[in-house]
């Protein structure tokens, strides 16, 4: 019960948040070629240097950009796709989390919210969002929107979703990386 509580909470705060001023722009849509990308972050706490074009070699890359760490509907995403690591895992996908919002606390957060499941990489400047065409204006700073996306290994996007509430990001990528495994096995 308390969990519900607290889960209920955290998504009036979400929503609380969506409501507030913000520009954001398109992101690239299904079926454009994924910009490749490096980025310094981290995996439970240790950090690391991501590159999509190594993910891409084992596999699907489950990519969700994501305005700030420790934030509440961030925070909500974060516990959701921890879950569901394992699960994107046995489909031979990885997931990585992005962030050009308080950069310096990637460390911090892949230990305690994404529960040392995934990494977290830093886009200071927001610089890779913009090569994925999701950015916001918020409170002066450009920040990643909420965005998943779900990357084939021959660097095709297979989904492209934007929403802010951080629901439905889950359930849209593992349906994406399932069909793709079905096509492909």
């Amino acid at each position: 019960m308390i969990a519900v509580k607290h889960r209920l909470a955290l998504l009036a705060s979400a929503a609380a948040f969506s409501l507030m001023t913000f520009t954001a722009s398109a992101a690239l849509p299904t079926g454009a070629t994924a910009p490749d990308f490096k980025l310094e972050g981290a995996l439970a706490g240790k950090p690391l240097t991501f590159s999509l074009q190594q993910a891409l070699q084992k596999g699907p890359v489950v990519l969700y950009f994501f305005p700030a760490a420790f934030t509440k509907g961030c925070t909500l995403e974060a516990h959701d796709f921890a879950e569901a690591t394992d699960d994107f895992k046995k489909l031979g996908a990885t997931v990585i989390g992005v962030t050009a919002g308080n950069t310096d606390q990637v460390g911090k957060f892949s230990q305690l919210e994404c529960r040392n499941k995934f990494a977290v990489a830093a886009d200071p400047g927001a610089k890779v969002a913009a090569e994925y065409q999701t950015q916001m204006q918020m409170g002066g700073k450009t920040l990643s929107d909420r965005t998943s996306f779900v990357i084939a290994p021959n660097g095709k996007i297979l989904l492209s979703y934007t929403d802010r509430n951080p629901d439905a990001h889950i359930q849209k990528t593992m349906d994406a990386v399932k069909q793709y495994a079905q096509s492909h096995s």
